[in-house]
């Protein structure tokens, strides 16, 4: 029985080639007149060879958006829900401003106050913006100064446009 089942397999397999005993035995299987298929190339159709994979374009990589709770604008309007001073990272010793908004999406996001002083409070409508503050793990966000409920910084004559600081008054 096992030797009709080798024979039956060797003539599915029309591509391998019968052992010296099997010829010998039965010179009619020793290669059928018609394979049933017929197999141009050992590679599988879909795999490209070395020539055609370099002269390709590498397919490009979809970059992680640094701030994904943005959704692809570039700010969202929140509600500060609390406001907290942290720590920074290990070189640098200083008490940053920090906000929790919750935003119009309904996500809660931790945001940066950048500049000196500010009037947030709970319950304040702020403005989100993406960039992260590096000595802060888990910061990517910033409040938007000088908009909404959130003034800009008092006396600021450099870089105004950051901090929503009007041009002072020439006197």
């Amino acid at each position: 029985m096992f030797p009709a089942l080798r024979v039956a397999a060797q003539l599915a397999r029309p591509w391998s080639t019968p052992s010296l005993l099997q010829r010998t035995l039965s010179p009619s299987l020793a290669r059928p007149a018609l394979p049933l298929t017929r197999a141009f190339h050992p590679s599988l159709p879909a795999s490209a060879t070395l020539n055609q994979a370099t002269r390709r374009k590498a397919p490009k990589k979809v970059k992680a958006s640094k701030s994904p709770l943005l959704e692809g604008n570039t700010q969202k309007k929140g509600v500060v829900s609390q406001i907290f001073i942290a720590k920074p990272k290990k070189p640098n010793s200083a008490k940053r401003k920090v906000a929790k908004v919750k935003l119009s999406t309904g996500k809660t996001v931790q945001a940066y106050i950048p500049g000196e002083g500010h009037n947030l409070q709970d319950h304040s409508v702020v403005l989100i913006r993406g960039g992260r503050t590096q000595d802060l793990p888990g910061v990517r966000y910033k409040v938007v100064r000088g908009t909404l409920d959130f003034s800009g910084v008092v006396g600021r004559l450099t870089a105004r446009s950051k901090y929503g600081a009007k041009r002072p008054k020439q006197a």
